[in-house]
């Protein structure tokens, strides 16, 4: 499984800042390729990953999943690497990889024992520019990418409804465009794309090499320049300038009716910023607004107002996604109980929101929250393949170290007064889209 980076999973790294005490080493070679090294010499293993600056919102007009097609091809092996090989001389040694794209990046990853690196620091480097992959490779595994949108896609209401809501929410910008890819473009990807594709971004100076666990810097530096110095840059990269938002004047609605749904919900996503170098202090306040409103199950603002005391909801929730270059989004979901409709839970959910933008926070669950992410930093710094995953994200859209390192100081200073006024920002009707999935009006659930 190759899987694609979910806005879950996005959330919950933005939940994980790094604590300063890191041990993080960082060059670069003279190729241009960036590394970070992260010391945790608690058991002898190694993760290795290589994050590219090339995700699907990079992609040609005509072109989308053409960065997750890649990636499924970069398994396909290269003149020292038998074809579909890759992964299983990784497994004989006892380690795992895998791969996953999203729209801002390509990563590849390996998890081994400590002293198999330099093996697999060989291999990622071979196939940095030495990639092999056949018409029959290509054929073979446009196939295999349309049954995997087939499976997590076209045949999942609720994935068929997400994607719809953000092709709305973004007017202009390319994360409107699915990371698997519109089907019918899909289809006509073909071996010349993913080489031109491939040849173009697939380099050292469009790179950034994470290499976290019972490692020493130094000895990471001597096997950098070995196996990845010799590999030339890529002359066509350049900045990524996309096309941004207009104003978004009008909100959107949308209904997405399916037989095969068994649990009706009311969702929404609003607009938001992103998190930008030097400058946190929205997204750390985003976060929070998102834990305050659907962050527990139990006490969080939206739980506590629908489940408990109204009962019009049987789950409800929130998430804010700002690990982006360009502008994010925070989300509510609610589910309705049974025999409540979808208007009442969503007039009932804007009557939460009304009563929080007017009164802000709850101090007592503001200082709850902020203790609890405090605590998530902590637990983080034990899986190294999280800080690794959370440092080669966070680089690869822009960050620094510093800004990695320091996220904790700035949510440890935000405020309710500051947590009300983006909320007030960013819970605005125009700049939403709201989306019913239902069943046909003909169906019984």
């Amino acid at each position: 499984m190759r899987p694609i980076a979910t806005l879950a999973l996005l959330a919950l790294t933005l939940a994980r800042p790094a604590a300063a005490e890191d041990a993080v080493t960082t060059f670069r070679l003279e190729n241009g390729l960036d590394v970070v090294v992260i010391e945790d010499h608690r058991a002898p293993v190694v993760v290795q990953q290589i994050w590219y600056r090339a995700g699907s919102a990079d992609e040609p007009a005509g072109k989308s999943g053409i960065a997750h097609f890649l990636e499924h091809l970069m398994f396909k092996g290269t003149d020292r690497i038998p074809p579909n090989q890759f992964s299983a001389m990784v497994e004989a040694q006892g380690g795992d990889d895998n791969a996953f794209t999203s729209w801002d990046y390509t990563a590849y990853y390996q998890r081994i024992s400590a002293d198999r690196l330099e093996m697999v620091m060989e291999m990622e480097a071979d196939r940095m520019r030495n990639l092999r992959m056949t018409e029959d490779d290509v054929t073979t595994e446009r196939q295999v990418i349309l049954e995997e949108r087939n499976q997590r896609t076209d045949t999942d209401p609720g994935a068929l409804l997400g994607e719809q809501m953000r092709a709305a929410l973004y007017l202009n910008h390319r994360y409107g465009i699915p990371v698997i890819g519109w089907r019918h473009e899909m289809e006509g990807l073909t071996h010349d794309d993913a080489l031109a594709w491939y040849r173009q971004y697939y380099a050292p100076n469009n790179a950034t090499l994470v290499i976290a666990g019972d490692v020493d810097p130094a000895r990471v530096q001597e096997l950098a320049d070995k196996h990845y110095g010799p590999i030339e840059p890529s002359e066509g990269i350049v900045p990524r300038i996309r096309p941004q938002e207009p104003p978004q004047l009008a909100g959107r609605r949308l209904v997405l009716a399916d037989e095969r749904v068994s649990n009706p919900y009311f969702f929404r996503i609003y607009m938001a910023p992103e998190r930008d170098p030097g400058n946190q202090k929205d997204a750390a306040a985003l976060l929070i607004l998102a834990e305050l409103l659907g962050g527990s199950g139990q006490t969080s603002v939206l739980s506590r107002a629908l489940q408990f005391e109204s009962q019009i909801a049987v789950y409800s929730s929130a998430f804010y996604d700002g690990t982006r270059i360009d502008d994010g989004s925070l989300s509510v979901y609610v589910v309705p109980a049974p025999g409540v409709s979808l208007a009442d839970a969503e007039e009932a959910t804007d009557a939460v929101l009304a009563d929080f933008l007017e009164t802000g926070p709850d101090l007592a669950a503001f200082e709850r929250i902020k203790t609890q992410l405090r605590a998530a930093e902590i637990y983080a710094r034990d899986d190294v393949q999280g800080l690794a995953n959370m440092y080669g994200e966070e680089l690869t859209v822009g960050l620094t170290v510093a800004d990695i390192q320091g996220f904790a100081d700035v949510l440890a200073a935000v405020t309710p007064e500051e947590v009300t006024d983006v909320a007030r920002r960013v819970l605005r009707p125009e700049t939403s889209v709201t989306g019913w999935l239902t069943l046909p009006e003909e169906a019984t659930p």
